[in-house]
């Protein structure tokens, strides 16, 4: 018999329990060239006295907020327009979805697309996301955590039976 369905199971019903850290992926940049400068401080970041920070429209970076009050989501997506973006929800996901035909650039022509979902986590209502984007082209996506109900005071009926019968046994 196998451990591994119950130490797994937890994390396949809500993925979100327990983190406290923002979730960061990097370098999302859709085909854009490294330059001299993202090496530079690609290596101070990792061998330099203290870390270089660069904001997250400049690295291509995505970034997943799950704190008590919200589930936060920023993603670089400035390399497409408003009509290019599209944002939904279905069940307890958040879908996000950028298309550009084939353009050209300073490299040729290029063509852009991707979708990317994220588990909303159990507490939140899906009917509660709201997106906005932002002038330097970072699509920040929100939903408030559902406020917890303190508990109400119920009374319990006590059920007996009554006394004078006797229960009958064959």
């Amino acid at each position: 018999m196998s451990i591994l369905p119950f130490v797994l199971r937890d994390y396949w019903e809500d993925p979100w329990a327990g983190v406290v850290r923002p979730s960061r992926l990097f370098d999302q940049g859709f085909g854009n060239v490294l330059t001299d400068d993202d090496l530079a401080l690609s290596m101070l970041n990792r061998f330099g006295p203290g870390a270089v920070r660069r904001p997250p429209q400049s690295t291509g970076m995505s970034e997943v907020v799950n704190n008590e009050n919200e589930f936060r989501v920023g993603l670089d997506v400035r390399h497409f327009k408003p009509e290019e973006l599209k944002v939904t929800t279905k069940d307890n996901r958040v879908i996000i979805n950028a298309k550009h035909e084939e353009r050209p650039d300073e490299h040729g022509y290029i063509m852009r697309e991707f979708t990317r979902q994220y588990v909303l986590p159990k507490d939140v209502d899906p009917n509660t996301v709201t997106s906005g984007l932002s002038r330097d082209g970072v699509l920040t996506i929100k939903a408030p955590k559902k406020a917890l109900a303190a508990p109400e005071e119920r009374a319990i009926p006590i059920t007996h039976e009554p006394s004078g019968q006797k229960s009958i046994k064959k």
